[in-house]
């Protein structure tokens, strides 16, 4: 896709701080270091969002992350790491080419914040209805 900076980035015509690659996917680091070693994991073939994600790309992108995650945990040490993905302007999707980041956590004043409002414990019937809702989908 000729607009999307993330295209331009695995063709070479942007410059990054490439971590991994391999023939189906390209890793390098966030420009914005979130935490030192926020890395991005993305298909070289040009995919929106997870929505038009196929078997072998998601297969593909998968089997690349944890090669990623070793390799920041080995140079950095962290104490943990966050893998995070947005889909969607709601959901704060800014590059609309499917990417993971890869957030290597240090401490807790470390620049990354993940919260959630947790509601209360759901009945099985519930669980089991939104099963059922879901599961009638696929």
């Amino acid at each position: 896709m000729s607009d999307c900076i993330f295209c331009k980035i695995i063709d070479g015509e942007i410059p990054s701080a490439k971590i991994y690659e391999d023939e189906h996917v390209y890793a390098f680091l966030d420009i914005s270091q979130v935490t030192e070693g926020h890395t991005l994991v993305i298909p070289k073939n040009h995919k929106q969002d997870i929505f038009e994600l196929d078997d072998e790309t998601a297969s593909n992108l998968f089997k690349a992350v944890p090669k990623v995650a070793n390799a920041i945990k080995s140079a950095y040490q962290p104490k943990g790491m966050n893998l995070l993905n947005n889909n969607g302007s709601f959901a704060d999707q800014s590059v609309f080419h499917y990417h993971i980041h890869v957030i290597p956590r240090y401490d807790e004043n470390d620049g990354f914040k993940s919260q959630w409002k947790v509601s209360n414990e759901s009945s099985t019937e519930k669980l089991q209805e939104i099963s059922n809702k879901i599961t009638n989908h696929f």
